[in-house]
């Protein structure tokens, strides 16, 4: 029984920690596209500012999600980093118009969500160890 209540807090936890990280990169893309109204950019700029966006809401999802953890951060923050960047995927191909476009560039977008929510795991567990 233990075991069934602890996985099923480990899932609660990762989903909640990826709608975290979903619902703050909204809002920053929102912000982003505000600007853009007003600012003109290059194209070559959009793409990194972007990938910014997409790390920074896995870094702070990861880092509300995992407040209370003490270990696993690697794993768990990879994990949230994958299933962040999957349901971002699906919310913005909604969005662009149920677009689903499987590409080389979705390949790096797990990638680079995996690698980053990994590295966020090992902050957010070693930072609350020394609080």
């Amino acid at each position: 029984m233990e075991k069934i209540k602890t996985e099923s807090s480990f899932l609660i936890k990762i989903t909640k920690s990826s709608l975290y990280a979903l619902c703050i990169s909204l809002i920053l893309v929102l912000v982003f596209a505000f600007l853009l109204r007003f600012i003109a950019l290059d194209d070559e700029i959009i793409s990194p500012v972007v990938q910014i966006i997409k790390g920074v809401s896995i870094l702070f999802g990861v880092l509300i999600g995992l407040k209370s953890s003490t270990e696993i951060g690697f794993v768990s923050g990879l994990i949230i980093g994958l299933v962040y960047t999957l349901i971002a995927f699906i919310c913005f191909s909604m969005l662009d118009g149920f677009s689903f476009e499987f590409s080389k560039v979705l390949l790096n977008d797990i990638i680079f969500g995996g690698i980053i929510g990994g590295i966020s795991g090992i902050i957010a567990v070693n930072f609350r160890k020394r609080s």
